[in-house]
């Protein structure tokens, strides 16, 4: 995805994305210091580190960006830097967290933090008990993730205004995407759309895409109506985007998405593609394609068969044609915005980037 984005517009987000993460790399660096000379334990730092490194889209950071110049923010600032540093060390926490809510063994291709922590406890302690420290470890880590996203925006040497409207909208996220994890985490299997849609509103819409935005352009000065119509272009992308998601999670190529294409299924997760595919199924369908949601000991076969059930309902067809429905409403928002030329070309290649990527 990253690649489409990069080559075809006039920003050098390239560049961006190498100053974001060198300033995530002298922070680190800073924190592995600090807890060394002060005997500390380091493996919480390595813990971050190793997850931050593994890589991943850069996207919330990317968007701040694009939301600087769609508000005429010129050149990049060191400020912008970090905070799209901050947002993409949020996204690190939230991801953690995610992971142990749904019990995930891979990411980014490698073991959780929770799994790689549970080996990392299994040299010196019973399995059992190795892999329920892992997990709790795992969650003070997040934690301390998000104590550290914190640090890095309050110290991105904001003008005392731009922080106040900057809080704001990170506040607003942050609720934002507990409201839709709770959401996620709580619903139940049916063939009911309005659930899960919202869910995708709240846990990816918002966080992923609208509130990124608005945060480069707040940062640059930007007002309220401005803020409001860029979420007219943000949030059927947003949309499009966790769609594609949901598609890569049950037909991805892990090679590519760097996670399991069982978790989903394995989690029984209420997406969109499920909710449709109960929807159009007939008795032995339904059977069959619940009898694989949740079943903590999927196979490759049972998971197969889902994907048949899925193809055949027409669901895997209709959430293709919700995607590329909100891909043309996002791009329709975008052209009556009349941003800078740079920052709509960057947008728009961003937009089709996300409703197409394999990744």
């Amino acid at each position: 995805m990253t690649a489409i984005l990069t080559e075809t517009v006039e920003l050098n987000l390239d560049a961006y994305r190498a100053q974001v993460e060198a300033h995530l790399e002298a922070f680190l660096r800073k924190k592995a210091h600090a807890a060394t000379s002060q005997h500390l334990p380091t493996l919480t730092v390595e813990s971050v580190c190793t997850f931050i490194r593994a890589g991943g889209k850069r996207l919330r950071p990317i968007l701040c960006a694009c939301g600087w110049h769609a508000a005429g923010g010129g050149p990049e600032a060191a400020n912008v830097v970090a905070v799209g540093a901050a947002l993409e060390m949020f996204h690190a926490f939230a991801l953690i967290h995610d992971d142990v809510m749904d019990r995930s063994a891979t990411r980014r291709g490698q073991p959780t933090v929770h799994r790689r922590l549970a080996a990392e406890f299994a040299r010196t302690h019973p399995r059992a008990e190795a892999e329920q420290l892992g997990t709790s470890a795992a969650i003070l880590i997040g934690d301390l993730a998000l104590a550290w996203s914190d640090e890095l925006l309050h110290t991105a040497g904001l003008p005392a205004g731009r922080l106040a409207s900057s809080l704001s909208l990170i506040d607003e996220m942050r609720t934002e995407v507990m409201y839709g994890q709770y959401l996620d985490l709580a619903s139940s299997v049916c063939a009911d759309l309005d659930l899960p849609l919202t869910v995708i509103r709240y846990k990816t819409a918002k966080y992923t895409i609208e509130r990124p935005l608005q945060l480069g352009a707040a940062i640059a000065g930007a007002d309220q109506r401005l803020l409001e119509n860029l979420s007219g272009f943000a949030l059927p992308l947003g949309e499009a985007f966790q769609l594609r998601d949901d598609i890569l999670g049950i037909f991805g190529d892990p090679s590519e998405t760097g996670k399991s294409r069982l978790d989903d299924l394995r989690e029984g997760k209420h997406t969109v593609l499920i909710a449709l595919a109960l929807a159009g199924a007939d008795d032995r369908q339904e059977t069959q394609l619940r009898a694989v949601l949740g079943n903590t000991v999927i196979t490759d076969a049972d998971a197969e068969q889902a994907r048949v059930i899925l193809n055949e309902t027409g669901a895997t067809a209709k959430v293709e044609q919700l995607i590329e429905e909100r891909y043309r409403q996002a791009i329709s928002a975008l052209e009556a915005l009349a941003l800078p030329a740079p920052a709509a070309q960057a947008l728009r290649a961003l937009a089709r980037a996300a409703a197409t990527r394999r990744s």
